[in-house]
């Protein structure tokens, strides 16, 4: 199935969704530890020009899954297998739970992607070398990818923060979410393993925001 086709799987969904309950209901994308990379970086852990292998097209148009890996070393403890995301970036960034924060023995502040200054850096092995990074290690703030029409629609723009409720078993709302606005994005809330658990979701599983 194409990403086009999956994204218009997930659009009638949605709408269908919304003519039941009159709420924009938004699908969850629970992320998993990963790490973005800059060029610089993978050629030092893969060799000189190495280029990514996608293995699997992300929600986000031109977001993909690779099938490298590398292994994340803190002062306390490490962690394999986290999957690289491409496109490369211009900065490497980590992103990890607060859990992987306590294995690794590295405080990951919470941030917006790409905020990564007076962030901890890591070390990162690859099977050609590997990489002491001076900053980039980030516990995501938890974020809601959308589109301009949607965000019209919600009277919402770009870097908004809202609340989004949460039902079934465990209940709630989730506060402090970050609101992220262009024509690039697909609608989608992301949150890592740790919130996922917490509020018992999974891929797909389907939110709204929270009207006070």
């Amino acid at each position: 199935m194409s990403q086009e086709q999956l994204v218009n799987i997930v659009t009638k969904i949605v709408m269908e969704k919304m003519q039941q309950d009159d709420d924009i209901l938004i699908p969850i994308g629970v992320s998993n530890r990963h790490i973005h990379l800059s060029r610089e970086d993978l050629d030092f852990l893969f060799g000189p020009g190495y280029e990514l292998t996608k293995i699997k097209d992300l929600k986000q148009p031109g977001q993909f899954a690779a099938q490298e890996v590398v292994t994340i070393q803190g002062p306390k403890g490490s962690l394999e297998k986290v999957r690289i995301l491409g496109p490369l970036r211009n900065e490497t960034q980590i992103e990890v739970s607060l859990t992987d924060g306590f294995k690794l023995g590295v405080k990951a502040p919470i941030r917006e992607s790409g905020k990564l200054e007076g962030t901890p850096g890591i070390k990162i092995i690859g099977p050609k070398g590997s990489v002491e990074t001076s900053k980039g290690t980030i516990a995501a703030l938890r974020h809601i990818h959308m589109d301009p029409q949607t965000a019209q629609k919600l009277d919402l723009k770009d870097k908004d923060i809202v609340d989004v409720e949460v039902k079934g078993e465990r209940k709630g709302i989730l506060g402090n979410v970050l609101v992220r606005v262009s024509d690039k994005y697909v609608l989608e809330m992301h949150v890592d393993t740790d919130e996922a658990n917490a509020c018992c979701l999974k891929n797909g599983d389907l939110v709204k925001i929270s009207r006070k």
